[in-house]
């Protein structure tokens, strides 16, 4: 029966105390077939006819009491609301006083209408038995225990003061103590009574809510007492370990239940006593927290803890999403993403860990290679196939590493190392010779066939002597000697390549200095008019006067510049010196600069010109500024940007070694160009070889309609300089036959020179006139 009322505890406590009013009716009985005996007796000694009428009363109390508890039963079965168990209390209270009053009345009449002692004293004693059953019986009611003895002690207090006997009298008096003594016993246990419903109420509360949190967890939870059986087993832990529900298991062994769920699972015979002894091991508390694989789609994270009493609490949850994701972070951590190599950290813990597992005196050797002109792949086609690429590559790479057990990583861009292990220096050569061959070949990328190929350098060292980073810088050394022998070749490192390396090095870090402190000179090669009469300008040309080495070729240091990242920093001081030394010279002196790729990928060179011209003071058509297609290639529509504001400042645009590209003719049209510098290829055979001069004349002719100004380098002897004047195919003269490159002191005494010469030969013309 379900009790429905807004006050749950208190309409729940209160049906119970009710409820206990209506159980245990055989003590009605009995109390009825007493007091009816007594009655019956009475009557016999004092045969007054009044004790019949209190017997048949009784009787038809008790019936009454009876068929209503019945009606009582009845309406137990369905629910009671708070107003129905008061209604119910009181129907009991109703019959429960008029059985007492009725008592009470018999016996008041005795002591009035009698003077039987036997008849007084058998009233009296079934009229208090009564009272005492209201303390075991009717406690549960407040309200029927003060009416019922109240019902026997009014009567009987009226029956006692009217007696003739005084000492009846004084009995009356002592009525209230019992009134008082019964009703405070009868409180005392309905309160004894109501303290442990509600302790035994809110113990259930705690229990539902403790047994609903262990079922309701997202993790599967297993108690197991000191007997190693179980006490507890969630719903989360059937259904994760793929038991059924309605399975009980509480005071199973454990290792009974292991097995049944073991053998249910596809498990073989091996992996199925290592799962039972993994999780025996938890228990028994050898291990305090495991993950096992369950089956080989799930992974479940195992915690113990042991409780003081010998027990055994397991908490488990499925881990497999967590250890799933942790792995794959752990290797986007350590592999590259692109090529799914391992990257440069994780290569060196492999290298290590690899090394701790060769012998002390095996020899290993070490790789590194890069695919050649790779960049020119990634402009052409796109980044995109160039990624493509790479993965193809890495891709044949991996599988050929994996077959001959070499651990391969990519260190960034397009190079690739190897470690070759526990090998012997020949076996090492003959891997990196099928490695070569293998890769070297033809990838098909999105329908295109991009022909690859390669140049790396290799170093073999014993074992104990490996070390990463000088391994790496010699097998660069190797690699940078290999390209010097064409495409798809390895060098090995040799000792002599490592002083050239050591002196490279310090020249590159010589040359940071001399940048910094501004000691690199600039020559000038002087430009003439083709009759050679006058120097119109002249070539800033670098030069770098080494204080150990002397000079240094510009073919040496402009390389080095290239890797260092610094020919920006070398066109600055070119520009800032060739600016300066041209105020020196004639005000129709020019003096001309090459710029590089580098210089043409932002504004920063425009500041460096106007800065140079700004405070050297020298007209910005004075300034002619060189380009190389070369220089142009990359970013052609940046650099065509920045050449036109560089004109629109005042300076002249010279496109270099014009002849010697693919596409030198578009640039004719893209760059906004003033003159164009014939290459010196055109120059060499043109004394001898017609078609030579055909195909130079032809580009003079074209330059001029456009018009540009020609200016004719790599001029060297007086045949050439014949063909050119007799073809008219200069407009300036640019070679060793009028001049080397020389200070800037010389220029200003060779113009000085010249224009005395100039003035001499007009006066002797006017002497001769006259």
């Amino acid at each position: 029966m379900q009790v429905n009322d807004n006050n749950d505890v208190t309409s729940d406590v209160r049906l119970s105390f009710v409820r206990s009013l209506y159980t245990k009716r055989s003590t009605l009985f009995i109390g009825m077939l007493s007091h009816v005996i007594v009655a019956l007796v009475v009557y016999l000694n004092t045969d007054q006819l009044a004790f019949m009428f209190f017997a048949a009363g009784i009787i038809a109390i008790w019936a009454a009491r009876m068929l209503d508890m019945n009606k009582f039963d009845k309406a137990d079965e369905g629910e009671i609301t708070l107003a129905e168990t008061q209604h119910w209390e009181r129907r009991y209270v109703i019959g429960a006083v008029s059985i007492t009053l009725l008592l009470g009345v018999m016996t008041a009449y005795t002591f009035i209408q009698t003077t039987s002692g036997f008849a007084q004293l058998a009233t009296v004693s079934v009229t208090f038995a009564t009272l005492v059953a209201v303390v075991g019986r009717n406690f549960g009611s407040k309200i029927n225990v003060d009416m019922m003895v109240l019902a026997v002690c009014i009567p009987v207090l009226i029956g006692f003061i009217a007696s003739d006997d005084v000492f009846v009298r004084v009995l009356a008096l002592l009525l209230l103590p019992v009134f008082l003594s019964t009703r405070s016993l009868a409180n005392g246990v309905r309160e004894v009574l109501y303290s442990s419903v509600m302790a035994q109420k809110q113990s259930t509360v705690l229990a539902d809510r403790l047994d609903g949190a262990i079922n309701n967890m997202s993790h599967g939870l297993i108690m197991i007492d000191s007997d190693k059986k179980l006490r507890v087993v969630n719903y989360k832990a059937k259904s994760m370990l793929g038991i059924p529900q309605v399975l009980e298991l509480e005071g199973k062994p454990i290792d009974v239940v292991l097995r049944y769920v073991l053998r249910s699972g596809t498990f073989s015979e091996d992996k199925r006593e290592t799962l039972q002894n993994d999780i025996l091991g938890l228990i028994s508390g050898r291990k305090s927290r495991m993950t096992l694989e369950i089956d080989t789609h799930q992974l479940f994270e195992f915690t113990a803890r042991h409780q003081n009493d010998d027990g055994v609490v397991i908490i488990f949850q499925d881990v497999t999403n967590k250890v799933r994701s942790d792995q794959k972070i752990l290797h986007m951590a350590r592999y590259d993403g692109l090529t799914n190599t391992p990257n440069r950290e994780w290569f060196r813990q492999l290298i290590h860990d690899k090394l701790l597992n060769t012998a002390s005196k095996s020899q290993v050797g070490f790789a590194v290679f890069d695919i050649i002109d790779f960049k020119h792949v990634n402009e052409t086609q796109g980044y995109l196939v160039g990624d493509e690429l790479l993965k193809k590559v890495a891709s044949r790479i991996n599988e050929i590493a994996k077959h001959q057990g070499i651990l391969v990583s990519r260190f960034g861009g397009d190079e690739f190392v190897a470690l070759f292990p526990h090998h012997k220096e020949d076996v090492i050569k003959a891997h990196m010779n099928e490695m070569f061959d293998d890769i070297c070949r033809v990838y098909e990328i999105d329908g295109m066939e991009i022909n690859v190929s390669f140049s790396g350098g290799l170093v073999v060292r014993d074992k104990n002597d490996f070390k990463l980073e000088e391994m790496q810088v010699c097998a660069d050394i190797a690699k940078r000697d290999a390209r010097k022998h064409g495409n798809n070749t390895w060098s090995q490192f040799e000792l002599a390549m490592d002083d050239k390396h050591t002196e490279r090095q310090k020249l590159k870090t010589d040359l940071r200095e001399a940048l910094k402190a501004n000691t690199l000179t600039a020559a000038y090669q002087p430009m003439f008019t083709p009759d050679g009469r006058k120097i119109v300008g002249a070539e800033a040309l670098s030069r770098w006067n080494h204080p150990e080495l002397g000079p240094i070729s510009p073919g040496v240091y402009i390389p080095l510049a290239e890797e260092i990242g610094v020919v920006r920093e070398l066109t600055q001081s070119m520009i800032r010196n060739a600016v300066q030394d041209c105020t020196t010279w004639p005000e129709h002196m020019f003096v001309s600069v090459n710029l590089s790729a580098h210089d043409l990928v932002d504004n920063h060179i425009i500041k460096v010109i106007s800065e140079a011209i700004m405070v050297s003071g020298l007209a910005p058509e004075r300034l002619h500024l060189e380009v190389t297609e070369s220089a142009v290639v990359d970013e052609a529509d940046k650099a065509a940007m920045l050449l036109r504001e560089m004109r629109q400042m005042g300076m002249s645009i010279a496109i270099d070694d014009f002849g010697t590209g693919y596409s030198s003719l578009s640039y004719l049209d893209k760059l906004p160009l003033n003159k164009v510098k014939i290459d010196r290829s055109f120059v060499r055979d043109i004394v001898d070889d017609e078609q030579k001069l055909k195909l130079l004349r032809g580009i003079i002719h074209m330059s001029r309609e456009l018009g540009l100004e020609i200016v004719t380098e790599g001029v060297e002897t007086n045949e050439q300089l014949a063909v050119i004047r007799d073809n008219d195919c200069a407009d300036i003269i640019q070679g060793f036959i009028f001049g080397m490159p020389m200070p800037k002191s010389a220029i200003r005494e060779l113009s000085r020179k010249l224009d005395r010469s100039k003035g001499a030969a007009a006066s002797q013309l006017k002497k001769q006139t006259k």
